[in-house]
C-alpha cells in the first residue's frame, strides 16, 4: 500500500491552513489506523512515521481518539468527501451516454481507480464510520445535497430509453452500490491473487447490474 500523501485529495487551500507537521502526522495517522487499526497504533508508532516527537501530537491533537476524529471528521467528511463527490460528479455525470452499460464502465472505473489511490482511507472509513453515527449523517447530506440530483437523472434517462426497469430510483441505487462497493472491496482484498483478474471482473459486475436491472 502506498504511503498517504494528503496533497493528493485534500484541496490546496486546505493544504495551506496546515502546517508541515500537522500534514506528516494526519498523513502517517492514515496509514498506521489503515494497517494496524485504531485500538492497536500508538501515538509513539505514528510519532516515529511522522519524524516528530510524540509530544508533538499532543500540541494538535489532545488525545489518540482526538487525532482519529480530526481524521474522520473535518478530513475525510467536511473535506475529502465533499471535494471527491464534486470531482467524481465531474468526471462521471458531465458526459452522456448512449447506454446504460457505458455509464456503468465509467462509474466502475472511476470507483476502481479512487479505490487503489486512497486505500488507507477507505479501509479506516469501513473501520470507522460504523460508530460514528454523527458522521453517517453527515455523508448522508452530503450524498443527498451533492450527487442524489446528478444520479437520480442519469438513472432516470435509462428507465425513459426502456434500458433499465422502471423501478424506484432508490432501489436501482442501492443495487448498483451493493454490486460497486463489493467489487472495491475486493478488489482491495484480492488484488496480489494469481487468480482475480480485475478487468474480467469489472466486465462480469457491469453484466451481472446490467442483466439484473433489465
Amino acid at each position: 500500500m502506498l504511503p498517504i500523501k494528503l496533497e493528493d485529495f485534500l484541496p490546496h487551500e486546505k493544504l495551506q491552513e496546515m502546517n508541515e507537521k500537522e500534514i506528516k502526522i494526519l498523513e502517517a495517522a492514515i496509514d498506521i489506523f489503515a494497517e494496524k487499526g485504531f485500538v492497536s497504533t500508538s501515538t509513539n508508532e505514528i510519532a516515529k512515521k511522522a519524524n516528530v516527537a510524540e509530544g508533538t501530537i499532543f500540541r494538535y491533537f489532545k488525545t489518540k481518539k482526538d487525532l482519529l476524529k480530526s481524521i474522520i471528521k473535518p478530513t475525510l467528511v467536511k473535506t475529502i468527501a465533499p471535494f471527491e463527490m464534486d470531482r467524481f460528479s465531474k468526471a462521471v455525470f458531465h458526459m452522456e451516454y448512449d447506454t446504460f452499460e457505458d455509464f456503468l464502465k465509467v462509474l466502475i472505473v472511476n470507483r476502481m481507480e479512487f479505490a487503489k489511490k486512497n486505500t488507507a482511507v477507505i479501509k479506516i472509513i469501513i473501520q470507522e464510520i460504523p460508530f460514528q453515527e454523527e458522521m453517517q449523517e453527515e455523508l448522508k447530506k452530503l450524498f443527498k445535497e451533492k450527487m442524489y440530483p446528478r444520479v437520480e437523472n442519469v438513472l432516470q434517462y435509462f428507465i425513459d430509453k426502456g434500458q433499465i426497469a422502471d423501478l424506484p430510483i432508490h432501489t436501482i441505487l442501492r443495487l448498483i452500490i451493493t454490486s460497486v462497493m463489493g467489487l472495491v472491496v475486493s478488489t482491495i482484498a484480492l488484488k496480489d491473487i494469481s487468480i482475480w483478474d480485475e478487468n474480467l471482473e469489472i466486465e462480469r459486475t457491469i453484466q451481472f447490474i446490467k442483466q439484473g436491472l433489465q
